[in-house]
């Protein structure tokens, strides 16, 4: 009678161990190279040259402040000895102090530059979560792990199961680009 119990106990173990194993066959997964998935985004890259174009022109006006206060230094260092000691510590006070405001309207610029543009990529990641959670619902699949650069999750994965060419075509597609909430600037002019 012990035996036949163990032996019942046996196979429902074996039974259940089939059962999980032809589930986790069933499992549909697949995963997107994060990194990859990014570079490839043309709102990215939008992103991207909108603050590439927008450092260049705050670049261009600090730039020329920059160099009208070399002019002076240099105009300094000429006039210093003509124009006295108390013409030279007074000017050169005000030019160590203008060379600061300089230093500190420059790294403000970068500031502001960099909280921008994160606030714009943190936006898009968002997005582009929400659209690859849809995207798994709507296409079965059980899970989808991310890799890249950051925070990998997937430590091996056969190439089949690499989505991230039709995510990132589909993302792509999906773009309007900048030109859907901006007016062209030739129809501004008129």
């Amino acid at each position: 009678m012990k035996k036949v119990i163990l032996l019942s106990v046996a196979a429902l173990a074996i039974i259940s161990c089939n059962k999980e194993t032809q589930t986790a066959e069933k499992t549909k997964t697949a995963y997107i190279d994060t990194s990859k998935l990014l570079e490839e985004n043309k709102e990215a890259k939008d992103i991207e040259e909108k603050y590439k174009v927008k450092s260049e022109e705050m670049g261009r006006e600090l730039r020329a402040e920059a160099s009208q206060f070399e002019n002076e230094a240099a105009s300094f260092q000429q006039n210093a000895m003509a124009k006295g000691q108390a013409w030279a510590q007074a000017k050169g006070a005000e030019l160590q102090k203008r060379e600061q405001q300089l230093g500190m309207k420059q790294q403000a610029m970068m500031q502001t530059l960099q909280q921008e543009s994160g606030k714009e990529m943190d936006s898009l990641v968002k997005r582009v979560k929400t659209y690859i959670k849809d995207y798994g619902k709507k296409n079965g699949y059980d899970y989808i792990y991310g890799t890249g650069d950051g925070a990998a999750t997937v430590l091996y994965a056969k190439d089949a199961y690499d989505i991230t060419a039709t995510i990132s075509k589909e993302l792509n597609d999906k773009y309007k680009g900048p030109t859907a909430n901006e007016e062209p600037k030739t129809e501004a002019k008129k």
